[in-house]
């Protein structure tokens, strides 16, 4: 019975397992009324006093303390209101009910209190090894890189997650600062894995890979490697899927290089107006590479003068629907927040996206921020 629920209540069972869940914490409630339907009628003489004396018990498995004693309580009330209503108050069945059901009822509500407090301990285990996780995996970018200062922002759409399919990261190297944001197909740890991946190979190629394209060619055949070695070990299917990428190298003139690998375009605020940075040659994303066309990339180059502000996303921001199913306004939202600090930009964003989807994200959603300083400039934004 206990795995039954378990398999009912386990994350990412989907919608019908969530509820066919429910209706399970339904049951206890139902019992204690079919009996109380039974006790008032004609067929009164079945003895009904061990369904009702199970129904804490049952609630125990699919409901907490306080469900727990509500089951009970209702038992309680249940048999007062038949014992009321058949005069049979004196005999020793009526008193060996209630004693059965004070300790059952005290047992399912240490047992439900001990297995909620189990499983929160795990919960606190699992989110502080998940916090240490993205510190290694996805740490925040620091305020500031060469030509630029910079922040960045991660939210998980899966509730209680902290890492997820959507990776970013940005780097100081001799080449000027790079930058990659990437979106993995797919969701869970399989995600998690790919992204790790992508993430160390940029990681690694950045300091000595002189063109931004061979970076992530490096990328995309780190992942490709990473596929081959696991397919033997994996389940079918775990690391099935794409990884849409794109880097950018901001030098110290006024221009930005971006490679793209089927990703949405960065987006620059300039003056009060957003520019959308669109490849001139569109790429597929990373584990595609066979339907790639002609040369394996490019390199596309933008004005990013000093004053504008440059916003690299994942679609997560882009998709994000209201309850009318309308998509955010990203470019909107760039434009209104123009005046603010890039952590006032991304607190701003942040409201903007919970506000539009009403705190129920979709998917998984990584942006990065850059603005140009003054050459020669250290101090932060202000």
């Amino acid at each position: 019975m206990r795995a039954f629920f378990r398999s009912l209540s386990r994350p990412g069972a989907g919608g019908h397992h969530h509820a066919l869940f429910r209706l399970a914490e339904c049951v206890p409630f139902v019992i204690a009324l079919a009996v109380l339907a039974i006790e008032l009628s004609p067929a009164h003489v079945i003895y009904t006093g061990p369904l009702l004396v199970a129904t804490p018990a049952l609630a125990a498995v699919t409901m907490g303390p306080m469900g727990t004693v509500a089951a009970a309580l209702g038992a309680v009330g249940v048999s007062v209101t038949t014992a009321t209503h058949n005069h049979a108050w004196g005999g020793q069945q009526v008193y060996t009910n209630f004693l059965a059901l004070f300790l059952v009822s005290t047992a399912s509500v240490m047992t439900s209190r001990t297995v909620r407090t189990r499983r929160q301990m795990e919960l606190n285990q699992v989110r502080r090894i998940a916090a240490a996780a993205q510190e290694v995996l996805l740490r925040p970018v620091p305020e500031r890189l060469g030509p630029v200062r910079a922040a960045s922002m991660y939210l998980a759409a899966e509730t209680g997650a902290q890492i997820g399919g959507d990776l970013y990261e940005a780097v100081e190297t001799r080449y000027g600062v790079r930058m990659i944001v990437g979106d993995v197909r797919g969701k869970g740890l399989p995600a998690v894995r790919a992204a790790a991946v992508v993430l160390g190979a940029f990681r690694e190629a950045v300091h000595y890979e002189d063109e931004l394209v061979e970076v992530i060619n490096h990328c995309a055949a780190a992942l490709e490697r990473d596929a081959v070695a696991a397919s033997a070990d994996d389940p079918p299917g775990l690391l099935e899927g794409f990884v849409t990428a794109l880097v950018v190298q901001v030098p110290e003139g006024p221009t930005v290089e971006v490679v793209n690998r089927g990703h949405p375009p960065p987006l620059v605020l300039r003056n009060g107006e957003v520019h959308a940075l669109h490849p001139m040659s569109p790429q597929p994303p990373l584990g595609l590479e066979e339907f790639i066309d002609g040369p394996p990339g490019r390199t596309d180059s933008y004005v990013f003068e000093r004053g504008d502000r440059l916003l690299l996303h994942t679609d997560g921001v882009i998709e994000a629907r209201d309850g009318d199913n309308a998509f955010f306004a990203l470019p909107e939202a760039m434009a209104e927040l123009q005046d603010c600090t890039l952590q006032e930009f991304l607190e701003g964003l942040h409201e903007g996206l919970m506000r539009h989807t009403r705190g129920r994200l979709a998917d998984d959603v990584a942006v990065i921020v850059v603005d140009r300083a003054e050459q020669g400039s250290g101090e932060a934004a202000v």
